[in-house]
């Protein structure tokens, strides 16, 4: 194996850092708001769905004849052009998403470190968020970049503070607390869970961020294979365990203030010791410092995606240059600027919501995708399982937007209907362009047409 393969220990932490990074500090508050002791079982659905789109994006992957993702996959097996910038597109808006969700739980654990609510005037959220993203673009634009070892490093040391505080509080639960674990599982026969389910679904896509790095991975097709069945029940395991912990001992919290729930726990568990204010600082740290480095990880492949689709006229030029080693430093400005001005005007909720969405919607076409080239009923199985979830999970997103944050849900279906209305302008300018000059011979030719 050469200096810059990875293997598939560094493949299973690059996985495993896209899940855990940040994703259980940004959405365990917004889950439990909607299902309670049951946010396990959300999370158990969530990751079901995930693994059967795991398998499908696989076996994609084993059949193609170039390496690639979502965007290759539609091109190579259908051809279309448009579909595939399509899917692009939904992606980025995907990944925006997911660093605006990473940034404000950084401000949220950043105010409950000590920074004051307001700043002359202001909310002091939105303006760490931002200032949180321009940090991390800045450091993209140095060319900062975690190595394959450094990588396994920090998830092994993420997954270890996790799991501590999954084991710490069992120990409390079984021994200090008056109060049983909090399983809800009257809740399991309502709605909740899958609602809660479809919301988490951000939080489990990490994974194939390994289907477009697959240059430096060592046998490619077996290692990525491999490390997304190890990440995802691991990831899993790690959510299930953080949110019976979390929703047994700090129920308080996750109603007054469920985004920074976890540091309560923290408290609560490391009381009996005398080390409940270290615990809660501890894990604060923990918090900031995982969604930070998820920040900084899909802000770099955010733009490298972007990069490739420039190369393949996916995006307009205007965008970034195709040709800059490493990624444009256009691309991250524009990808950074984005996700601050969605980080600054959204709550959580309405972040996580439409973050979900994106993946839900890549993660169902590619599973149908996989359905339709089945072999056996396994072959047809998993990518079934992944084209039902993400048929179920999308209604019952918008379902859960239109009654919780109608104002969210009318703003979602909008900008999903100007981002689909430019998709289309752009995918199919040269049809447009010949359209109007049959109506208008003299018309001025539409920008970026050849």
């Amino acid at each position: 194996m050469g200096d810059s393969d990875l293997g598939l220990t560094e493949s299973v932490a690059i996985a495993l850092g896209g899940m855990i990074g940040g994703g259980i500090y940004a959405v365990l508050g917004v889950v439990a708001g909607i299902t309670k002791g049951a946010t396990w079982a959300a999370f158990v659905l969530a990751g079901v769905v995930a693994l059967g789109a795991g398998y499908s994006y696989n076996r994609l992957n084993a059949d193609s004849e170039s390496r690639g993702g979502s965007v290759t996959f539609v091109q190579g097996y259908l051809g279309n052009t448009t579909l595939a910038g399509m899917v692009g597109w939904t992606l980025l808006v995907g990944y925006i998403g997911s660093m605006a969700m990473y940034a404000f739980a950084f401000a949220e654990f950043s105010i409950a470190l000590g920074l004051p609510a307001s700043l002359l005037g202001l909310p002091t959220r939105p303006l760490v968020s931002v200032a949180t993203v321009g940090a991390f673009v800045g450091l993209n634009l140095l060319g900062a970049r975690s190595t394959g070892l450094v990588e396994s490093v920090l998830v092994a040391a993420k997954v270890a503070i996790l799991v501590g505080f999954g084991a710490m509080g069992l120990v409390y639960a079984f021994s200090y607390s008056p109060e049983p674990l909090s399983l809800g599982l009257g809740r399991l026969t309502t709605p909740g869970p899958i609602v809660a389910a479809a919301l988490s679904f951000v939080a489990f896509q990490g994974w194939q961020l390994l289907f477009y790095d697959q240059e430096r991975i060592e046998n490619p097709v077996e290692t990525i294979r491999k490390a997304v069945y190890i990440s995802i029940p691991v990831a899993v395991g790690i959510y299930v365990l953080v949110g019976v912990v979390t929703v047994t001992l700090a129920p308080g919290a996750l109603a007054s203030h469920p985004h920074v729930a976890l540091k309560d726990a923290a408290r609560t568990m490391l009381t009996p010791y005398g080390l409940g204010t270290l615990g809660a600082v501890l894990l604060s740290v923990s918090a900031l410092f995982s969604t930070g480095s998820a920040i900084n990880a899909t802000l770099f492949s955010a733009a490298h995606f972007a990069k490739g689709m420039l190369t393949d006229d996916l995006l307009p030029d205007k965008i970034g240059d195709a040709d800059a080693e490493g990624a444009p430093d256009r691309t991250i400005v524009l990808v950074g600027a984005v996700t601050a001005l969605f980080s600054a005007v959204g709550s959580l909720g309405a972040i996580t919501s439409f973050a979900s969405l994106a993946f839900i919607v890549v993660f169902g076409a590619m599973s149908y995708l996989a359905f339709r080239r089945r072999s056996g009923a396994v072959s047809g199985a998993l990518p079934a399982l992944g084209v039902v979830g993400a048929a179920t999970f999308f209604p019952l997103m918008l379902w859960n937007l239109y009654n919780r944050e109608p104002n969210t849900f009318f703003t979602v279906v909008a900008v999903a209907a100007v981002v689909v209305a430019v998709e289309l302008a752009y995918f199919e300018r040269e049809f447009l362009e010949e359209a109007v000059e049959r109506v208008e011979p003299d018309r001025v030719p539409f920008p970026g047409s050849s």
